[in-house]
């Protein structure tokens, strides 16, 4: 069996992928993944043993200014992706048995797996990313916001802004190929039956008509290397720190110092975790370290608590580490539904990050190192599955022979 995958963002988006094509290959698939052409990406599937096929721009390029690219910028961004992805797949997906596409900017991904008589399967990694009454779409940055009281007519102008961004290169395209064209762009990309790899008990599938999801299970892989000697030093060296991190994401101005004064306040000790941002020590005091890209995994068993983005992989990696949470989300993707949804189970808190104070982050933080909070956490950690990959992959090869 031959399996293509294909995402475009950031490491959240690659990594649930890595695990897939991990699991794939032990069961005897060959797999090549199109993703972005960032170093980063590249060595990590070759570290696996998967073919990499470069498509797009840097995304760490795109993701370096505090703010995002304008709307304009967006926009061209977008339609210069589906250009190359039109040009790039073909030879891609040659030779594949399925297409494995995740995120609503494979656009192209549907068109030419159909082209070549590919299997095709959508996925997301959030269940906010497909359409139910049951919760709004997630922000879409550079389209405009649409305005309407109940999710079925947001979900309906949703699409019509995904028509206006792709609806005339995507049928240019499949016109070309000898297709006949779409009339929902968005639910075309998404299928009628798409995957969802999210936790079922951290992120469940509100049943609605009309989808057919198959949830497995978030797709993670076992995260075996030992934490830097500084850190674990740091860690032996007093009580459990905060870890305040915002990943591939770069947080409001001010935001990382604020956390840090406000983590102080609460008597902890704090590591500020770099990232895409690169985010610095606000002084040279001892009860803070800055660190690098670490095992979170270990690493979040060690801590009081974790403030972060809200972020697919972070909320879960601090979910099944049954630490508490403060979630500042940025008005992107599923960073919001991320952050609601720990505060709706309890496991710590959210704030806007807009008005985000000191005072804001305390009250925050208060909550989340709890004791109530911490029970929660703990008693929710130990429900999450961890075999999310695996059943995908089982399942995707039983439905593909």
């Amino acid at each position: 069996m031959r399996v293509l995958l294909s995402t475009y963002g950031t490491r959240g988006d690659v990594e649930p992928l890595v695990a897939l094509a991990v699991r794939l290959r032990a069961l005897g698939a060959a797999v090549r993944m199109c993703a972005p052409p960032d170093e980063e990406f590249t060595k990590r599937l070759e570290g696996i043993g998967v073919q990499s096929v470069p498509v797009g721009l840097p995304v760490r390029e795109l993701m370096r200014g505090k703010t995002l690219p304008s709307a304009a910028d967006l926009a061209r961004y977008r339609n210069d992706l589906v250009e190359t992805q039109f040009a790039t797949f073909p030879a891609a997906f040659d030779g594949c048995d399925v297409v494995v596409a995740a995120g609503l900017g494979q656009i192209a991904a549907r068109s030419v797996a159909e082209a070549a008589g590919v299997s095709y399967l959508y996925v997301s990694y959030a269940a906010v990313h497909l359409p139910s009454p049951h919760h709004a779409p997630p922000p879409r940055p550079g389209w405009p916001e649409p305005e309407a009281a109940d999710n079925r007519t947001l979900w309906e102008l949703d699409a019509r802004n995904v028509d206006v961004q792709f609806g005339e290169a995507l049928n240019r395209h499949r016109a070309a190929l000898g297709l006949p064209p779409v009339s929902n762009v968005r639910d075309h990309v998404l299928t009628d039956r798409p995957w969802l790899a999210a936790d079922p008990v951290l992120g469940a599938w509100p049943e609605t008509p009309g989808l057919d999801v198959v949830q497995t299970g978030a797709w993670t892989l076992a995260d075996e290397r030992p934490l830097p000697a500084d850190l674990a030093e740091f860690l032996d060296a007093g009580s459990p720190p905060v870890y305040v991190g915002f990943g591939s994401m770069s947080p409001a101005e001010g935001v990382g110092s604020m956390a840090v004064e406000a983590v102080r306040a609460q008597g902890h000790r704090v590591l500020v975790s770099r990232g895409w941002a690169d985010l610095e020590l606000v002084d040279d005091g001892d009860d803070c370290l800055a660190i690098g890209e670490v095992n979170h995994q270990n690493l979040f068993r060690e801590v009081a608590a974790v403030v972060h983005h809200g972020g697919a992989g972070t909320t879960l990696t601090a979910a099944r580490a049954g630490t508490p949470q403060v979630v500042i989300p940025l008005q992107l993707s599923d960073n919001p539904y991320w952050a609601g949804r720990v505060a709706a189970l309890g496991l710590g808190a959210a704030i806007d990050a807009p008005t985000t104070t000191v005072e804001t982050l305390g009250s925050a933080l208060r909550t989340a190192l709890s004791p109530d909070t911490r029970a929660r956490a703990r008693s929710l950690g130990s429900r999450l599955r961890t075999d999310g990959a695996e059943v995908a992959a089982r399942r995707l090869t039983a439905e593909s022979l």
